[in-house]
């Protein structure tokens, strides 16, 4: 019986041995605990395998490099596209041009994906790949049609962002989701699809291109962080 509440009894059961059979240990028992003590105390076998991300950049020599210089490079616009519908819509109004060459890739591993390393990858393909404006080298845009596992998110933020000068930096997310998910008073039956929203945070000083996106509407995964 519990003395205070949160405390931890061990209910009686009768499936056990006697005190008196429970003595009488053979050297095969004593050997089957040791094992199970060995195993209890041994970590899981994902603790020694963390999920690692590896971004690789070529934005000096062409060669790949976890990092693209020893001091963070200058970046004053970064757009990432999110999903496969906002990579698509990169690839079709603003990639397809000679205007942008790939610059970086991101290398990761979870059960809905797994990148290779090589950026000469199919539009069908699951990826993760930055481009640089070839007459503006500080405007990056990336394109992250992979799915980034809420335990890579804050790794998948650290390192991309750490690459780059915080400061004077405009950073724009785009992404999809369900008209269904959309929480309105009206019917989503009226809606024109697509439609696009906006989320701000109170430095960006300039106009917004559409409406403000209501409460309670919320943004998840990787568009979040």
């Amino acid at each position: 019986m519990a003395t205070f509440f949160g405390e931890v009894v061990v209910a009686p059961s009768r499936a056990g041995v006697d005190d008196e059979e429970s003595a009488e240990e053979t050297p095969e028992d004593r050997e089957i605990r040791r094992e199970l003590e060995k195993k209890s105390a041994a970590p899981p076998p994902f603790a020694s395998f963390p999920r690692e991300i590896d971004v690789l950049w070529t934005l000096k020599s062409g060669a790949s490099t976890e990092s693209p210089a020893d001091q963070p490079f200058v970046c004053s616009k970064f757009i990432v596209a999110i999903g496969h519908n906002a990579a698509a819509f990169l690839s079709s109004f603003i990639l397809d041009s000679v205007c942008w060459e790939v610059v970086g890739v991101v290398k990761l591993w979870n059960e809905w994906c797994r990148t290779s390393n090589t950026t000469n990858v199919l539009p069908t393909d699951s990826f993760c790949l930055f481009y640089r404006l070839i007459s503006d080298p500080t405007v990056l845009l990336c394109q992250c049609s992979c799915y980034v596992a809420e335990d890579q998110q804050f790794q998948w933020l650290e390192k991309v962002f750490g690459c780059m000068q915080k400061e004077g930096l405009q950073v724009t997310i785009l992404s999809t989701c369900p008209v269904a998910d959309y929480k309105t008073q009206e019917s989503t039956l009226t809606l024109p699809s697509p439609f696009l929203k906006a989320l701000k945070t109170k430095e960006f000083k300039e106009q917004v291109c559409c409406p403000l996106l209501e409460q309670p509407n919320i943004v998840r995964d990787l568009p979040a962080a």
